[in-house]
């Protein structure tokens, strides 16, 4: 072998460098989340089978990852002004931006034909909702136009529990949309908490993130507000009959937990009260649909 052929084969990225960088685009740890509370709530709307589960897990997953990847690849150029996202695969060249976004589109079409064939039309088309409302709305148009952007893109992330309600149920009732009312809320405190750790990077790039437009105090004040206001959506599922006490005792515990970091937050004005209320938002979305499935299920 020439010594030309060895360094031509030595710039070629390696397969397992390949796989990560591809499986990275399709955020994953944002997907783990999604997951949950996509299997909670069709344990909360009924007693699925296994493969009806998996099915629908691997459905969403397709369709998360698809965008997922179209993000990155739309989102190239401000992730390169960010260190946090600047070794992103797609902002650090490794993966071209037509690739991403072939990828995610293969994705999404995968995951539309597994749900409408696998599981039901109604679940793929609210699959494909999400999808799309994930990358045109919040993305291609909120994103970098308005510090609303994530209190109304947040609806793509607040899809899942309706694609789990319909893939048990074959149609959609008030509890669906109990449930996604409460990601709904949920998703500003939630990201808010974060772009306040992340201020400087998001005006560096220019992104209207609340931090930037409107200052860290007034980013408090709105997390404080949301969050009581997400303590009033999660008793809904309780106070409408849907769910009983099993789930009132936790969700009132969670709600204030939530509520004591949001208070925290807005009074200590320290940085690392912006972090534990980030981490804390993790974890109170998962146990919250945990609580669900657990009282509909005794």
């Amino acid at each position: 072998m020439s010594g030309a052929q060895t360094a031509a084969l030595s710039r070629r990225p390696a397969i397992p460098t390949v796989v990560r960088d591809y499986l990275t685009l399709t955020k994953p740890k944002v997907q783990s989340l999604l997951l949950f509370t996509t299997i909670t709530t069709m344990y909360v709307a009924g007693d699925p089978s296994l493969g009806l589960v998996f099915l629908t897990c691997l459905g969403g997953a397709l369709s998360a990852g698809g965008a997922g990847a179209i993000n990155h690849a739309v989102d190239r150029d401000i992730d390169r002004t960010m260190a946090r996202t600047a070794d992103r695969p797609v902002a650090s060249g490794r993966v071209s931006a037509t690739a991403a976004t072939a990828f995610g589109i293969a994705l999404g079409a995968a995951s539309f034909l597994l749900l409408a064939l696998a599981v039901n039309p109604l679940a793929a088309a609210l699959s494909l909702s999400g999808l799309l409302g994930y990358v045109c709305v919040y993305t291609l148009w909120l994103k970098r136009t308005t510090p609303q952007n994530i209190v109304i893109g947040g609806a793509a992330g607040a899809v899942p529990p309706l694609v789990a309600w319909a893939a048990v149920t074959g149609g959609l009732s008030g509890m669906a949309f109990y449930m996604f009312a409460i990601v709904f809320f949920w998703t500003p405190p939630h990201f808010w908490a974060l772009s306040i750790l992340m201020k400087d990077e998001y005006a560096k790039a220019g992104i209207p993130m609340l931090p930037v437009v409107r200052g860290e105090e007034e980013t408090r004040r709105q997390i404080l507000l949301y969050t009581v206001l997400l303590y009033a959506v999660t008793q809904l599922p309780f106070c409408a009959g849907g769910l009983g006490v099993a789930y009132l005792v936790p969700s009132m515990l969670l709600g204030a937990g939530f509520i004591y970091f949001s208070t925290r937050l807005y009074r200590s004005r320290e940085r690392r009260w912006a972090l534990r209320t980030y981490l804390f938002s993790l974890a109170y979305l998962a146990l919250l649909f945990f609580s669900m499935a657990v009282a509909a299920n005794i």
